[in-house]
This record gives C-alpha cells, structure tokens and sequence, in this order.
C-alpha cells in the first residue's frame, strides 16, 4: 500500500497541492461547461454556433496534425467534438471533487498532451488569437506539467471523495478487525 501523502506532506503543502488541483478543475470544468452549453446567445440576442474542434484540428501542425485531418476529412468531427467537451468536462469534475482523481489526471494528461501534440509551437514568434511569444513551452505544456506533479502527490488522497471513501473503508476495516478480535476472546 503507499504511503499516505497526508502524513508525509506539512499542511501548507497539502494545501497548495489542493489549490493547485482545484484551480486546475475549474479551468477543465469551465471550458468543458462552456463548450457543451455552447450555442449560446450574444448580448444582443443572437445566436452563437456551436463549438466545435474544426478549426484548431484544421490548422494543427503539430506531430498529430495530420491524423487529426485525416479524423476530420473521414467524418468523425462529431465524435470528436463530443469527446472533447464531455472528456475535459468529466477530468474538471474528478479534480474539483477529488473523485477517481488518479483517473482525472491520467484523463487530463492524456487530453493535454493531445492538445500540445496537435500544436507544438516551434516558431517563437507572436500568433495571431494566441497571447504571448512560445517557443516549445506553452501554457498546455505547463499545465500538463502541473497535472503530472498532481498525479504523483496523489492528491485525491490529500483532500476529497477519495479521501472520504479511503478513510470510510479503512474504519470499517478496523472495526471488523477490533470485532474478529473480540469474538476470538470470547467476549
């Protein structure tokens, strides 16, 4: 069995790990939220499209860009659209809640390594619709780092569902325990 990190981490680490966890969640959470609710309206009452990956899969240039195109032109962009929203949606619901969260952040891995994959930025020069100047570090690259760091503190352990649902079974193994204990006393 590993150890429990909460034993072996101060409080201040625990909680920045939890704050980095959380405010990771709510950013997948968010854009996955925000893309399965998407059409939405415009302040003045218009309708919006719905979201989709065409364009980003359209223009990726990276390692993975041409298996994307090849995605598309074969008709799975609704498949894949459908994944991506529900997948980064699910990976914010297991961080923020610390449920299955060794799944979430294989998931977020697995989804931020696609991204960077399908747009590695080699030029470092400034892009257009993109903030700042990336030269191979990015901010995908940066936050799929996070989540690796994440998944090895095992910070579902530290704080959340996992937690509760570790410590509920452990209780109730104890007191199972204690009772094999007391009938083989006689008592």
């Amino acid at each position: 069995m590993r150890a429990d990190p909460s034993k072996a981490l101060s409080s201040f680490q625990q909680a920045a790990l939890f704050a980095l966890r959380t405010a990771i969640g709510w950013h997948f959470l968010y854009e996955g939220l925000y893309k399965l609710r998407m059409p939405g309206w415009t302040q003045d009452g218009q309708p919006l499209a719905a979201w989709t990956a065409a364009g980003f899969l359209k223009g990726s240039s990276g390692p993975l860009g041409r298996l994307a195109r090849v995605a598309v032109d074969a008709g799975m962009l609704p498949w894949i659209d459908k994944l991506v929203m529900i997948g980064i949606a699910a990976v914010g619901f297991s961080l923020i809640l610390g449920l299955l969260t060794r799944a979430g952040c294989i998931g977020g891995l697995v989804l931020l390594s696609m991204f960077y994959f399908l747009a590695v930025p080699t030029t470092g020069m400034p892009q257009p619709q993109a903030e700042g100047s990336y030269l191979f570090v990015n901010k995908t690259l940066i936050e799929g780092l996070a989540v690796l760091v994440l998944l090895s503190f095992d910070t579902g352990r530290i704080a959340g569902l996992d937690r509760w649902w570790r410590d509920r079974r452990l209780n109730a193994l104890a007191l199972a325990a204690e009772d094999r204990r007391a009938v083989g006393q006689g008592s």
